[in-house]
């Protein structure tokens, strides 16, 4: 490569990410999944497009999409909140498991008997979109202020249920007979069973390391903890493990421990997180040939509202049985299914084993995750506003950044009160902090100065907070806890012990 087209390929891409930035601006105004206007800067500038940029590399298209799957992952488990997933923990299981069979079983029917297509590829079209997205999933969902319980089993779901679809897939797109359902089922299991345990471990010894080992810079913190969580998914694959499942345990454990610079280090995740979307969008829209989606668009229609209206909510109903969780509760997880760009990723495994017919999965693929993504992502707020479960009214969670004083055996935390806060009013005194903790600083309206025991605390207001080792835990529980519960914490109810309390809570959260 020359360096004049190593310019001019540094400016197509600085113009596409520019133009990427812009459409994420106007997907949160809009209401549009943002996925959708990435495909769409793709679809504009491959084939048939602005462009007419021809892209066919399928292969390089699945190595590229499983790295930024990784990174998704990654990003997701560093974001999900332990307290959230733990309650929903069992219900997400039985949907990533139970509930893909049951959404793999009735799609691929569907597949074969309305839309014709051989038991084979229809088994694979029925695993490709019985996968939900976990960069739609999360992306939405953050917007959405819903129940705690179903939040935590919905993105829980997503960061689960890659790993049995993507075994199944590369099974069913293996060269040869299929092999038995219980061999099958047994693979997946064993394999999903060493991913849980590569990615605890890996996440556990990652966690201790960074709290014992002082870099000498803060911006290797996020560099480090990406770097920790993408080492699972490699350890993960090496084992014969599911390495998505063991990246994504991994990044939940790195996520929820008490790590230095905590939300630097979601902030990093969060802006990887954005590239590997866009970068995965923009080369599925730049893969597929528009001009050869005419024949497959009904079938995808059939098919993807069949997975919709029935497969789905059939998934959710038998997975969340043995719960008693509330209809209200499950109508909403499974419109809450969304599909993105795992489903498209998926559809290029046929394409590189050359199995007959690929080409139409991934069109009627593509189609399909495009048409619902449109029709499930804006519509998903009204759903939850009519089963009445919205939870706007809860406070929002304080921003907390540790950064330890080795040599005084300290750590100095940095809070922000956000605007929704019941912190606001509340006056220093009435912190109640435990002996050895104390609000040093208080900065407001860009000026900063020494609180005292009578100063009022205010929205927008960032506080330093020292504090010794042995109290760090219970005053960063003590602080959360005024956030949600007001000055009256301690006496309401609010889990706001502090002084007796060893509960472990991730900071940054």
């Amino acid at each position: 490569m020359t360096v004049h087209q190593l310019n001019e390929l540094l400016l197509i891409g600085s113009l596409v990410l520019l133009i990427a930035v812009v459409a994420v601006r106007v997907s949160s105004r809009s209401g549009l999944p943002s996925l959708l206007l990435y495909l769409g800067i793709g679809v504009a500038i491959g084939q048939d497009g602005i462009f007419n940029v021809k892209f066919d590399n399928v292969e390089l298209t699945q190595v590229i999409g499983y790295a930024a799957l990784v990174v998704i992952l990654a990003e997701g488990g560093l974001g999900a909140k332990w307290k959230e997933a733990r309650p929903a923990l069992p219900a997400a299981i039985a949907l990533s498991t139970v509930g893909v069979g049951v959404s793999v079983g009735v799609t691929a029917a569907a597949a074969h008997y309305l839309v014709n297509l051989e038991w084979r590829q229809a088994l694979i079209v029925g695993a490709v979109v019985s996968s939900t997205d976990a960069a739609a999933v999360f992306s939405v969902l953050r917007k959405v202020p819903l129940p705690s319980r179903v939040t935590g089993a919905l993105e829980a779901e997503s960061g689960f249920n890659d790993a049995p679809v993507v075994i199944m897939v590369v099974a069913l797109s293996a060269s040869g007979p299929v092999e038995h359902w219980y061999v099958l089922v047994g693979e997946i299991a064993l394999e999903l069973l060493i991913g849980v345990f590569v990615g605890l471990i890996v996440g556990w010894l990652g966690a201790f390391g960074l709290r014992h080992v002082a870099l000498p810079a803060s911006g290797l913190y996020p560099i480090a903890v990406m770097a920790i969580a993408v080492s699972a998914y490699a350890v993960g694959a090496t084992v014969h493990g599911s390495g998505f499942l063991a990246v994504y345990i991994a990044a939940m454990v790195l996520g929820n421990s008490k790590l230095p610079h905590a939300p630097a280090n979601r902030g990093f995740a969060e802006g990887l997180g954005w590239i590997a979307q866009i970068g995965m969008f923009v080369m599925l829209g730049l893969l597929v040939t528009p001009h050869e989606l005419g024949d497959d668009f009904w079938p995808a229609v059939i098919v993807g509202l069949v997975l919709t209206a029935v497969a789905r909510p059939l998934a959710v109903l038998i997975s969340l049985l043995p719960f008693r969780i509330p209809w209200q509760e499950q109508a909403l997880m499974s419109w809450a299914g969304l599909r993105g760009a795992v489903p498209i990723i998926l559809a290029t495994i046929p394409m590189v084993s050359d199995v007959e017919g690929s080409r139409r999965i991934f069109n009627i693929v593509f189609v399909l995750v495009v048409v619902y993504t449109l029709v499930q992502g804006p519509t998903l707020p009204w759903l939850a506003k009519a089963l009445r479960l919205g939870n706007a009214s809860e406070a929002a969670d304080l921003g907390i950044e540790s950064a330890p004083l080795e040599r005084l055996r300290g750590h100095l935390l940095s809070v922000a009160i956000p605007q929704r806060s019941k912190m606001h009013g509340v006056e220093v005194g009435e912190l109640r902090l435990p002996a050895g903790a104390a609000v040093t600083l208080v900065v407001r309206d860009q000026r900063s100065f020494v609180p005292l025991p009578s100063t009022v605390l205010h929205r927008g207001d960032e506080l330093l907070v020292v504090t010794t080792d042995p109290v760090r835990d219970a005053a960063e529980k003590r602080l959360r806890a005024v956030a949600q519960g007001g000055k009256l914490a301690g006496w309401l109810g609010t889990s706001a012990n502090t002084r007796n309390s060893n509960t472990n809570t991730g900071a940054g959260v």
